[in-house]
């Protein structure tokens, strides 16, 4: 069997890999998946393929080599394409390989959509509609607090939560960590519209979030397909917004916790909880995949109101695992790397069998 599985970067990522600075990305840890499961890692970038092979890297237990190479049969897709160069390019290697998660960069209205296609999956949904000036309107007529999102941001960047005073009358804008801004109704529609100047944003009803120390908190969720092809969730843990802040986004000062601690803290039954979310978060990912093609490697942002109801808030097509690492979840963060190679390996022996099935045939 051809032991060699393509790891797919952005070019930054890649040009890192002997200096060994790839960000977020722990690459030690795709090599040791690959040694406990017998296969080749190949580490690639769109920018250095051609139309049938790529200059990628190789490492064989000690250091990184650049090698030409045909193109694998399975590829695991970590970087994100948006340039039409760069997605032609992607295309064509997915000709020739099996390439899962091809497409990882979603628009936070298409997931909600294909969600509230379930009727058994739409009761998760926070109410969520496309940003326009009457929406908004509407959402503060109907809610006393609303997110506005970019569609397809992440990180938390351009986020604004909006929400209602006391007095019905003023509304409160939190942008950036620090006190809020007040303004009128009319002000705060005008400023909003503003903000946002003809960019794709969506309204999303805020879910009153579960606290800890004061501070809301939600969920990462990854769910991931393993060994034989079936989804499997790899691990939870939590995000507590920074004091001050309404975003739990780490890249926004956010503090992750293990989800055990959190649950406690809210009084509810760690086990319970556990199992719930896990079981919906299996659903979501059962939906999605017969949806969206490929899709084998995802993060849901999972938040709990106060008594315990579980809201989506967004799916992540390229999942950010350093949020295990930093709750100090070391088993979990190396499971999170060995769970796709353990997927990329299944891929890599159906499509051996099925070869070896047509030669047979003939």
């Amino acid at each position: 069997m051809d032991q060699r599985v393509g790891i797919l970067l952005d070019h930054k990522m890649y040009k890192g890999i002997q200096r060994n600075k790839t960000g977020y990305e722990h690459i030690g840890l795709y090599n040791k998946a690959a040694k406990e499961l017998h296969l080749e890692p190949f580490y690639m970038s769109l920018l250095q393929m051609g139309k049938k092979s790529a200059l990628g890297m190789t490492y064989d237990g000690k250091r990184y080599r650049l090698a030409r190479k045909q193109f694998p049969k399975v590829t695991h897709n970590r970087a994100i394409t948006l340039k039409s160069s760069l997605i032609a390019k992607l295309k064509n290697l997915a000709a020739a390989s099996l390439v899962f998660n091809r497409l990882n960069r979603f628009s936070k209205h298409r997931i909600h959509n294909i969600v509230a296609s379930s009727p058994s999956l739409r009761a998760y949904l926070p109410r969520t509609v496309k940003y326009s000036k009457e929406n908004l309107i509407q959402a503060m007529h109907v809610h006393s607090s609303v997110f506005i999102k970019p569609t397809s941001g992440s990180v938390g960047d351009g986020i604004i939560k909006l929400s209602r005073g006391d007095d019905s009358s003023s509304w409160s804008l939190y942008i950036k960590k620090g006190k809020p801004l007040r303004k009128g109704r009319k002000s705060a529609q005008a400023f909003i519209h503003r903000f946002i100047k003809g960019k794709s944003y969506i309204i999303q009803e805020a879910i009153p979030l579960a606290t800890y120390n004061g501070s809301p908190y939600d969920l990462r969720v990854s769910v991931q397909r393993g060994d034989k092809g079936e989804w499997q969730v790899t691990g939870i843990v939590g995000k507590v917004a920074a004091k001050g802040r309404q975003v739990t986004n780490v890249a926004k000062g956010g503090k992750v916790r293990k989800c055990e601690e959190l649950f406690q803290a809210s009084g509810f039954s760690v086990t319970d909880t556990k199992h719930h979310i896990g079981r919906v978060a299996l659903q979501l990912a059962h939906h999605l995949g017969r949806k969206l093609p490929h899709l084998a490697d995802i993060g849901f942002d999972i938040g709990l109101d106060k008594s315990g109801n579980i809201k989506l808030i967004e799916m992540n097509g390229r999942d950010q695992r350093i949020t295990f690492k930093k709750a100090k979840l070391t088993k979990t963060f190396y499971r999170t790397y060995f769970t796709p190679m353990q997927y990329a390996k299944y891929l890599l022996v159906n499509k051996q069998n099925r070869a070896t099935a047509s030669r047979r045939k003939r």
